[in-house]
């Protein structure tokens, strides 16, 4: 599989700086997941935000502190959703500088009432893994501001790849955590990701223009509105793909995977699958697909 970002290769634990009061640190967790792992960011020049600190890895917890200058101190901690790449070291670092955590909620916090309905009947996730132990010290709505030593973020509830996923825009730079990123579609895999928010969130940050979104994993994203688009028409190419489908018969969300993830290497096949059951489950809330039997990760589609 080609490397879709070959000159972004930042070493693990080494802040960078990316503008003026805006350092990016990875975490040592690449995968097939992840990429080349989590990007942590630093906003501010004397009191400092903490953006996604990250997986539960303690020598990433030390590079986080050790990029700590003097004068400098950690006064906030963002996190932009209840994944286990994401926020386990939330709780760490707020206890080694005393900042508070703020995030949206915990882990089943703004789930619709169709994806809570899936979660209480069973059904579960994959992919990154949910941080279930996860719990903010202060809930942020949509619209909050939250202001610092120089700074101003404001969160944006933008659910799709998880219920409680937040965005924060810092003017006209956001942080995008896993909604967009520039080296691949997010995975979004019921009933934590919900395809009919991820397109209501595009459809929403469409709206604003943005200078750059700095992403959850990858190189930041230079032409946002563009990558906006691309993304909207890949899960409207994929949508077209699985009614095609399900027009020579019914099918399961594997089933479908195989046909249409023909380039997609094995280790990235279950990850595609979900994103198909994603796409059933929009399906049947617009009317144009139905289950046969009751919903679960092996429920045969048909067309309507």
């Amino acid at each position: 599989m080609q490397d879709p970002q070959p000159d972004f290769h930042p070493l693990a634990g080494a802040p960078e700086t990316l503008a003026p009061g805006l350092r990016r640190i990875l975490a040592p967790n690449a995968s097939p997941m992840t990429y080349r792992g989590t990007n942590t960011y630093l906003v501010g020049t004397r009191g400092l935000a903490v953006i996604d600190p990250g997986p539960g890895l303690a020598p990433h917890l030390e590079a986080i502190l050790a990029a700590v200058a003097p004068g400098q101190a950690i006064t906030h901690i963002l996190v932009t959703h209840a994944h286990l790449d994401h926020s386990p070291l939330a709780r760490p670092l707020s206890e080694a500088t005393g900042a508070p955590v703020l995030a949206f909620g915990d882990a089943a916090s703004g789930r619709s009432a169709a994806m809570q309905a899936l979660s209480e009947s069973g059904m579960v996730g994959g992919g990154e893994g949910v941080d279930a132990e996860f719990a903010p010290d202060l809930r942020l709505a949509d619209g909050d501001a939250v202001e610092g030593d120089g700074w101003r973020l404001e969160a944006l509830h933008t659910p799709g790849h998880f219920g409680n996923h937040l965005s924060y825009a810092w003017d006209d730079l956001l942080f995008s955590g896993d909604l967009v990123m520039g080296w691949a579609s997010s995975l979004v895999s019921p009933p934590d990701g919900d395809l009919t928010a991820f397109m209501s969130s595009l459809a929403r940050l469409s709206e604003r223009r943005w200078s750059v979104f700095h992403p959850g994993h990858g190189a930041p994203v230079e032409a946002p509105g563009r990558r906006l688009a691309q993304l909207r028409d890949h899960r409207l190419m994929r949508e077209a793909q699985i009614l095609a489908a399900l027009a020579s018969g019914a099918s399961d969300a594997a089933g479908l995977a195989a046909r249409i993830y023909t380039d997609t290497p094995a280790a990235l096949l279950p990850a595609a699958t979900r994103n198909v059951l994603a796409h059933l489950l929009d399906l049947q809330g617009s009317g144009r697909a139905r289950a046969l039997s009751d919903l679960s990760e092996k429920a045969m589609f048909e067309a309507t």
